[in-house]
């Protein structure tokens, strides 16, 4: 079974990811912060993130840094309500970047795409 992070400091996101995602058939973890994030992976295996950008404390850009120079097998997919991110070379180090949106779909789709499934 894959294993998924949602990192997200709205909580309500943070429960329909994890619901949709479970429904899915993925074991999923969440974090509220960056710093959570980090102490996650260190504590689980974890093969995909979906991480947000604006978030107190560590931002997604800074926390996609870390996580890659712990571990560059780990596929991260950049999850922002602002498509302005887009172009900013920092985030093009992460596999996907998709804009927040109410129908899943999209992001549901990529992970499958990233896990090879």
């Amino acid at each position: 079974m894959k294993s998924i992070l949602i990192v997200d400091d709205e909580p309500n996101l943070r429960i329909l990811y994890e619901k949709e995602l479970l429904e899915e058939g993925y074991k999923v973890f969440t974090a509220e912060s960056g710093e959570g994030a980090l102490e996650k992976i260190q504590k689980n295996a974890v093969d995909l993130i979906v991480l947000d950008i604006k978030m107190k404390g560590i931002d997604g850009i800074q926390t996609l840094r870390e996580i890659l120079t712990k571990d560059r097998n780990i596929k991260v997919i950049l999850n922002s309500a602002y498509s302005t991110y887009k172009s900013d070379f920092s985030t093009w180090s992460a596999d996907a970047y998709i804009i927040k949106s109410s129908n899943l779909d999209e992001l549901k789709n990529k992970i499958k795409e990233l896990l090879g499934e």
